[in-house]
């Protein structure tokens, strides 16, 4: 109960999120708004997301061929459903679940902790470059559009920025300075180790030497990733299509609602949304669904209430649909290895 409890608090937090958000923009109106929702065009939504799931899943597959573990493609989704599962449940979104979502991955390829991590950091990674190309093409055609930028769309140009200009800069900076990095992460981890040693039975922890071991398999395999091109082209190839899945599926559920809008500006809201998802709550809920709506509304002139409806229901299918299949597959995974280590 003690391990849940932090979920539990964070799925609590996210619901009075959620229920703060319709309350504000009004419950009455979302109900009425969904109410009318089109169901045959939902269920072309969900099997939209389905393969949003599948194409993220081989690009992951294509990451884990270029470390010398390969994985059956239908192994690749389930297991990608489950790492998504596992960043839904955790706060701060993938950076709270990808240590989870390395654990799954090294028991399906039956490889090292260290290279499921590298796997998913590589893979997260590649996400942010189509993403930043969708913004800042979307953004242009929005701008372009627009008598005047507002406070939301300057918000979305600085988280744009903030992903253009940033991220690739911590990267360079961690892989220019990874041997010091190395050094300072085994300085931190080596007394916490030691700590959690002392206090948890039967687990000896690492020596200094067996942390900079693992940490250089870690740096290891990132490298040998970046160094095979056909991969990254691959992998980045379905990283796009993904995100262009989750465009029409964040269109379709405007469309059910009677209230097409531009592509372009469900193509601006995902990426910036995405930002917000390092809010801690289970997998940014509440503040994800926020920057949804607010640029819906910034871009397009539709009702809040519509907005919003439209987000819920994208959410629906992105966010509690790997929650229910990548759930049952994480399940599956952590019964097998505590099989295996009876």
């Amino acid at each position: 109960m003690a391990d849940r409890l932090p979920t539990i608090v964070g799925f609590a937090g996210t619901l009075v999120v959620l229920g703060a958000l319709v309350w504000f923009v009004g419950a009455g109106d979302i109900l009425a708004a969904l109410s009318r929702a089109d169901r045959s065009v939902l269920a072309g939504m969900v099997a939209v997301a389905v393969l949003w799931l599948c194409l993220w899943g081989m690009a992951l597959r294509t990451v884990l061929d270029s470390l010398g573990a390969p994985v059956a493609s239908h192994t690749a989704i389930l297991v990608f459903s489950a790492a998504v599962f596992s960043n839904n449940i955790t706060p701060f979104g993938q950076a709270g679940g990808e240590p989870v979502s390395a654990l799954l991955i090294s028991e399906a390829a039956d490889t090292e902790y260290e290279t499921g991590l590298a796997a998913i950091a590589s893979v997260d990674t590649l996400h942010f470059v189509p993403s930043i190309g969708f913004a800042v093409g979307a953004f242009t055609f929005v701008a372009a559009g627009a008598v005047q930028l507002g406070r939301n769309l300057l918000f979305a140009a600085g988280a744009i920025a903030t992903l253009a200009v940033g991220l690739p800069t911590a990267a360079y900076l961690g892989w220019r300075y990874r041997y010091e990095l190395e050094a300072a992460v085994v300085r931190f981890l080596t007394p916490v180790a030691r700590t959690v040693g002392r206090v948890v039975p039967r687990w000896t922890p690492p020596s200094p030497g067996g942390l900079e071991h693992r940490i250089e398999r870690f740096f290891s395999s990132i490298d040998r990733v970046a160094g095979d091109r056909r991969s990254l082209v691959v992998a980045t190839s379905f990283s796009a299509m993904g995100w262009l899945a989750l465009g029409v599926t964040l269109w379709l559920s405007m469309y059910a609602l009677g209230e097409p809008v531009e592509f372009s500006s469900v193509m601006l809201a995902i990426p910036v949304a995405m930002v917000a998802g390092i809010a801690p709550l289970p997998g940014g809920s509440g503040a994800i669904e926020s920057v949804l709506a607010t640029l819906l509304v910034a871009t397009t002139g539709v009702p809040s209430a519509v907005a919003l409806s439209g987000a819920l229901l994208y959410r629906g299918a992105t966010y509690w649909l790997p929650i229910l299949i990548g759930g049952g597959v994480a399940s599956f995974l952590g019964a097998d290895r505590a099989r295996g280590g009876e």
